[in-house]
């Protein structure tokens, strides 16, 4: 009978203490921890205004079961053209990589990348490009699980010399970013020239290059408006832009529980490409502005000043198709595809900078009463102590808030 009452008491206690033992079992589940690399610096927009901030919201949907460290700068070895090899391999779990950083492999985005098939807008752009990758690029991302696709700001021209023409490019010797802004640059008379984005200053320095061929996130980092005077923006269509890809190890996704890729899943697509192109928008638009007030001239040319320079262009649209018959790729379908989905996103809503913080006032300080000095009472022979003044009260500093 006592070993029966034992029994029974074991088992109740079991079935109150299993629920509690569920539930530490669920809190203390594995926590799952990603790599994300990428070229840019950690105090570049695209590091703290998309990569950080879309890293943190996967990790708040996930309640915290996801972790995403951040590698900039190459932190994790390699060289950026080898970032879309690090995801597939596993070498970081994902990268934020250029496809034009390896010209040739990837053959369909550059659709994206010829001269004045894209808007001037990086978000019509990001928004375009991840609907043309969902109907035309799986078979050529098929080695990783793309999170997104974006275009980064439109190129603009920085010289050490007006630019309203042509004419004005004859002879000009300017970076590019990637080989179809080159082909645009010679199209128009001008000769383009690869280097790593750091080198651009000194060659500016040294005559080696006139300016280049770059969005205008770059200006501020290089010092261009310091080192070039003269800025040539486009109103609606681009020159140029660069293509990106945020991609992720296969293996790594497919590792996720269901309900963890459900997080990553819900925070790609457009919602991530969305991400990025304001992103690059906003930090266009504020650069501009700098630029503006610092004194240089920009020249902003319209669509019927542009009409030459796009029919000058056009036999690098030609050249592409060309390319793409001979790899059994029908450029033209591409093309008009990328058209049509930049026109559908054309009107998209410009974004908004986030609001400046407030500076909260400060509370006004009560009127300040000089106590009066105490008499001190001291014996004949021994000096009277003297007594310091009380001191003045020092105003607070106005709080340094960074904007």
């Amino acid at each position: 009978m006592r070993l029966a009452r034992r029994t029974l008491l074991a088992s109740m206690m079991a079935s109150v203490a299993a629920p509690a033992m569920l539930r530490l079992a669920r809190a203390d589940a594995p926590q799952v921890t990603l790599k994300l690399h990428h070229f840019f610096s950690a105090v570049s927009s695209g590091h703290n205004k998309f990569l950080a901030p879309w890293a943190r919201r996967v990790e708040a949907e996930s309640a915290g079961r996801i972790r995403i460290d951040i590698f900039p700068s190459m932190q994790l070895g390699g060289a950026p053209a080898q970032l879309f090899d690090q995801a597939r391999d596993g070498l970081a779990d994902i990268v934020w990589a250029v496809p034009a950083s390896t010209p040739g492999r990837f053959a369909g985005i550059e659709a994206f990348e010829l001269p004045f098939v894209p808007s001037h807008r990086a978000l019509v752009n990001s928004k375009a490009i991840e609907d043309y990758a969902v109907a035309n690029l799986r078979d050529e991302f098929r080695e990783v699980h793309p999170i997104c696709f974006s275009c980064r700001d439109h190129g603009v021209l920085h010289a050490n010399r007006s630019i309203q023409s042509i004419g004005d490019l004859k002879g000009l010797k300017l970076h590019v970013a990637n080989r179809l802004a080159d082909e645009t640059l010679r199209a128009l008379g001008g000769q383009g020239v690869t280097a790593p984005i750091p080198q651009v200053p000194m060659a500016i320095a040294t005559h080696a290059i006139d300016g280049c061929l770059d969005p205008w996130d770059v200006v501020p980092g290089l010092r261009l408006h310091d080192l070039l005077k003269s800025h040539t923006d486009f109103a609606e269509s681009s020159l140029s832009t660069t293509a990106f890809v945020l991609a992720m190890n296969k293996a790594a996704y497919d590792r996720l529980p269901r309900e963890l890729k459900s997080v990553v899943n819900n925070n790609s697509g457009q919602t991530a490409a969305g991400m990025a192109g304001a992103m690059w928008d906003l930090d266009a638009a504020a650069v501009a502005d700098m630029v503006r007030q610092h004194g240089d001239a920009v020249t902003t040319l319209t669509a019927e000043q542009i009409a030459p320079w796009r029919k000058a262009t056009e036999p690098v649209i030609a050249a592409w198709l060309r390319q793409m018959r001979e790899r059994k790729i029908n450029g033209g379908k591409l093309v008009a595809g990328a058209r049509a989905l930049v026109a559908k996103y054309a009107n998209e809503p410009e974004p908004q900078p986030p609001p400046e913080p407030k500076i909260a006032a400060q509370p006004e300080q009560p009127p300040q009463v000089e106590a009066a000095t105490p008499k001190v009472e001291t014996p004949a022979a021994a000096p009277a102590a003297k007594i310091a003044p009380a001191a003045k009260p020092v105003p607070p500093k106005e709080l340094d808030i960074p904007l």
